[in-house]
């Protein structure tokens, strides 16, 4: 049991360290405004992860195996979401005093934005599906498979929790306002460029033969 838990960690650490639009997100938040803002967002995300992994332990990622239109459909969800967010963040950038619109201005705003990020991204609940399959033996016992998913939602909720910590620093957050308007501008254009690469890599998988 011990071995099969230290591989799945191994795993979703290698993949939780890699900059990405969680990542983003937290910085955004953290650096703009109150670490209790990107805190809601933390326990968004990590809500939609522990959903995810519950769903992959419960078999979701062969119904998106046999289904792909479903699993299409969420990614071009979320990818228009993600666009909208990129819309909001660069008219953000026009000007300090806009800092309450970049991305979400509110603690319920943050946990909604950190939640759906999370919900619309199905291809979390493939990881996991991937990586339970892997890793558990031919019959995982409840007990292991509870386990795993308890790891799983613990290593999200410390590494973002963490994250949310270090960025809102004094120092972090005075280096935030000298470069308000190319941070936020940035930060658009990154999210956008997410959101239409989900889009477009759904479309092209669409397109391809056999799809």
């Amino acid at each position: 049991m011990l071995e099969t838990l230290i591989t799945i960690a191994v795993l979703h650490w290698a993949v939780l360290i890699l900059p990405g639009f969680n990542f983003l997100l937290i910085g955004q938040l953290a650096a703009a405004g109150k670490r209790s803002t990107a805190l809601a967002a933390v326990a968004g995300m990590t809500a939609g992860t522990l959903m995810w992994a519950i769903l992959a332990v419960a078999g979701v990622g062969i119904v998106f195996t046999a289904h792909p239109a479903i699993r299409q459909l969420a990614q071009v969800a979320g990818g228009l979401y993600l666009l909208q967010l990129a819309f909001r963040l660069w008219r953000s950038g026009k000007a300090p005093d806009a800092a309450a619109a970049a991305a979400v201005p509110t603690h319920a705003g943050a946990l909604r934005v950190g939640f759906i990020t999370s919900a619309l991204n199905p291809k979390i609940a493939l990881f996991y599906g991937s990586v339970f399959a892997t890793a558990f033996p031919a019959h995982p016992s409840n007990t292991l498979v509870g386990l795993a998913v308890a790891m799983v939602f613990l290593n999200s909720v410390v590494w973002h929790t963490g994250l949310a910590w270090a960025l809102s620093r004094p120092a972090v957050q005075r280096a935030y306002l000298r470069h308000f308007r190319a941070l936020n501008r940035g930060a658009g254009l990154l999210v956008g460029a997410i959101g239409l690469k989900l889009i477009a890599g759904t479309l092209l998988e669409l397109r391809s033969p056999g799809a």
